[in-house]
């Protein structure tokens, strides 16, 4: 193998693959093409389905809330995420061994930016969360202007997170040091991306539980003082549930995989760590399409805003085709009519 002191930018990336041994000939045509076919289905419904929460958010104006603005961030990034999928379904296989460095860190990028969007997302709104509930608030009193610099430091720290490797964090120059999943990424950058990112999980769940423990003291302290039933809708619960349903589905769809990036960060050889590649990519995808399910099922007014707008959507196409169809008639009727006449005029010549 070459020296270690060399760099290798304008090589592509099959020699990268071939640095780690790594065979990428077990995809068969049909199968790559079954997995695209599969693959473009989900990420459709992830586009539409996050496009339409996100619309939701817009139009209805009871969204127009801290919380309700930072789900649909949450929603934008699920977006990304959809997008780099599709980019990603249509440059692995046997493409990949040809893409540029660039182009490798590009489709990598996208992916780490969608999942670092995912997850600086779940921190802010479980902080969110955490000052509406200690003032026993529906929502929190976070002004506009808040918000959306909180989304653009999000989308900042997430998009720089996604261009480390790019700026300088690999092994291109150091082929020893390379990883087996990533084979341009170092394996000390798996270890900082894995470790720290499940330090935010637990960080998220701690935040959560506490949450849950003071809500459940507040509610059986009110039942002591109170008759009758608290009016849920009156107090954050509902709200919190379905953050922490999100986040359930978080830890749990991405969790194996960051594990599986620590051993081979850790230089596992016994851990066959490419061995479990796809289907961690497919727990990734699926995560993606449970979102904006969770969002529709767990809130009535958010899957009610999404009926309608989909009864407007397909109210308008069907507008279109009729508008189109009576113009053909109408041109129908005109071209009928000037055959019509068009005798009558000569008739009248003729005489």
């Amino acid at each position: 193998m070459a020296g270690n002191n060399s760099c290798y930018h304008d090589q592509p990336m099959g020699f990268f693959y071939k640095n780690r041994n790594i065979s990428l000939n077990d995809w068969e045509k049909t199968q790559l093409i079954l997995v695209q076919c599969a693959g473009s289905i989900c990420c459709c419904f992830i586009l539409m389905a996050n496009a339409m929460v996100i619309t939701a958010v817009i139009t209805n104006r009871r969204f127009h809330y801290p919380f309700y603005y930072l789900l649909a961030n949450l929603a934008a990034s699920d977006f990304l995420a959809g997008i780099a999928y599709v980019y990603l379904m249509f440059n692995t296989g046997k493409i990949s061994p040809e893409l540029t460095v660039q182009g490798y860190f590009f489709r990598q990028g996208l992916l780490d930016t969608s999942l670092s969007a995912s997850l600086t997302n779940l921190l802010v709104i479980a902080l969110e969360r955490y000052i509406s509930v200690m003032n026993w608030k529906v929502h929190s009193n976070l002004t506009k202007r808040r918000v959306t610099l909180l989304i653009a430091l999000v989308w900042g720290f997430s998009i720089f997170m996604g261009a480390v490797p790019s700026l300088g964090w690999n092994c291109i120059c150091s082929l020893d040091l390379c990883s087996k999943l990533a084979p341009i990424f170092s394996r000390s950058y798996l270890i900082f991306w894995s470790v720290s990112n499940l330090l935010l999980f637990l960080i998220m769940v701690s935040i959560y539980l506490r949450i849950y423990i003071y809500v459940m003291r507040k509610t059986a302290l009110m039942k002591t003082h109170t008759t009758g039933a608290i009016n849920r809708k009156r107090t954050p619960i509902k709200l919190i549930k379905t953050v922490m349903t999100v986040l359930g589905a978080f830890v749990i769809c991405w969790t194996p995989g960051l594990v599986v990036l620590l051993m081979d960060g850790l230089n596992c050889e016994r851990c066959n760590v490419l061995k479990f590649k796809r289907w961690l990519l497919l727990l990734a995808v699926l995560n993606s399409v449970m979102n904006p399910t969770i969002y529709s099922c767990r809130d009535e007014e958010m899957w009610t805003t999404i009926k309608n707008l989909m009864r407007c959507v397909c109210n308008g196409t069907r507008r279109q085709r009729s508008s189109k169809a009576n113009i053909q008639r109408g041109s129908g009727r005109d071209t009928s009519t000037s055959l019509k006449e068009s005798p009558t005029e000569d008739s009248k010549v003729s005489t």
